[in-house]
């Protein structure tokens, strides 16, 4: 049965993803480097508008505060939420603090800067949180999501630092 016989569902996994993803889309898109504290979990998307050669396409599209193509797309979940048990935590500052390690990242390379890059992020229900992401991951196909992995990264564990770099750090070399 196709798509367009099949009576619509609000209720369907890709439909309530396209709800989360909509109102992602829908915030303003802020400079990463003014970001101000705020509590919460939820979804974010960075954007890039600089002269970097390889994401000139991407630039393009974010010029003139349009904002539509991410160059990375990601998630913060409270403390404790892969373990379960738990449905009611307290997600203290994990979003904002996740956005905070990103600017990290990008103040620590050489060859980009921090001007160049603005996010909207959301504040979701933890259940809603890996839907809204993996939608929007699979709408936009974000190059540091798909093509150049690497800067989500969470710093490794002890005796996993001796690895091969991640193609993000090769491309954008600073981070330690």
């Amino acid at each position: 049965m196709s798509d367009q016989s099949r009576p619509f569902n609000p209720l369907e996994k890709r439909h309530l993803g396209e709800s989360v993803g909509q109102a992602l889309l829908r915030q303003p898109a802020s400079p990463l480097s003014t970001l101000q504290p705020f509590e919460g979990a939820g979804i974010y998307a960075i954007y890039y508008s600089g002269d970097f050669p390889a994401y000139e396409i991407i630039a393009e599209r974010n010029t003139g505060s349009r904002f539509g193509a991410p160059i990375y797309v990601g998630r913060a979940v409270p403390k404790g939420a892969r373990k379960g048990g738990n449905l009611d935590l307290e997600p203290g500052r994990v979003l904002f603090n996740r956005l905070k390690q990103h600017r990290r990242s990008i103040e620590q390379v050489s060859n980009l800067s921090m001007e160049d890059f603005h996010c909207r992020h959301l504040v979701v229900d933890d259940i809603w949180i890996p839907l809204g992401e993996s939608l929007l991951i699979a709408t936009f196909a974000p190059i540091w999501n798909t093509l150049i992995d690497g800067f989500g990264n969470h710093d490794p564990g002890g005796g996993r630092h001796a690895g091969i770099r991640p193609r993000w750090d090769v491309i954008h070399p600073g981070r330690p």
